[in-house]
């Protein structure tokens, strides 16, 4: 079976990767893991040989056939479950059962940010989620310096940190890039309450990034305050009155949101 552009499949043949993967998300006998696009069945085979129960939600027919045939034991036995659907029209919080549960999966890299917005931002998060995705994208996820609007989304709720690289050559077909795998723990909402919403936060944090040329300043400025406000706060933050949004820390931007109602 050739995989389908269409869908961004590109097969991981790398075992070692798999298991870093189940290493990262610490999975072990009995947790409820949702994979997405499972492909050929690689990661699936890891997951159920760890003993974990599994959902994997699949788009394309042909794969879900295959793998219902090459797991028809595990099905029975009630240890996996084959979805049709495409993971972005599922409902989290109403769909999947109550309960802890891990995102382990090897995504096509063009739903990438709104796989992580899915699960990070639903009522019912993930404990874990640990994803094979381009390499730029979970360098942007996981660093420490430079921010990003997807690195702030991301650790306002997570604890994020870069396993290791898969290079290209590891995939079939080989896509044009180099790949990596992201892993995100301690998934909570701890950094909001009712004075600093999620709602405020991203609102300051896109207006922050709005203009990416334009200093921090100017930027807030025109949400709320003036410049001349902005610019006293920052140097009372500790960073120059010039500063630009990627070089803020996530504390201080949990800080800015909570300004909105003063």
């Amino acid at each position: 079976m050739r995989a389908k552009k269409s869908l961004g499949q590109n097969f991981l043949n790398a075992p070692f990767v798999i298991q870093k993967m189940l290493d990262a998300a610490e999975v072990k006998a009995g947790d409820f893991v949702i994979e997405i696009g499972p492909g050929k069945g690689a990661l699936t085979e890891a997951l159920l040989h760890r003993g974990a129960k599994v959902c994997c939600y699949e788009l394309d027919q042909r794969m879900v056939d295959y793998l219902s045939e090459k797991y028809q034991p595990a099905i029975a036995a009630g240890s996996l479950v084959i979805v049709r659907q495409d993971i972005l029209e599922v409902d989290v919080t109403k769909e999947l059962p109550q309960g802890p549960y891990k995102v382990i999966a090897n995504i096509p890299y063009y739903i990438t940010n709104a796989i992580i917005r899915l699960f990070l931002s639903s009522n019912h998060q993930p404990t874990d989620m640990c994803l094979l995705v381009q390499k730029e994208v979970a360098q942007r996820i996981a660093r420490d310096i430079k921010e990003s609007i997807l690195s702030l989304s991301v650790k306002v709720y997570a604890t994020a940190s870069y396993v290791i690289k898969v290079p290209a050559r590891y995939f079939s077909p080989k896509p044009k890039v180099d790949s990596a795998v992201v892993n995100m723990k301690d998934i909570s909402r701890s950094h909001f309450s009712e004075d600093i919403t999620e709602e405020q936060f991203f609102s300051v944090v896109k207006q922050g990034f709005a203009h990416k040329r334009k200093q921090l300043a100017s930027n807030l400025a025109e949400l709320f305050f003036d410049k001349t406000y902005w610019k006293e706060t920052l140097q009372k933050r500790g960073y120059a009155a010039t500063v630009r949004a990627e070089d803020v820390h996530l504390n201080d931007w949990i800080f800015f949101a909570g300004l909105i109602n003063t």
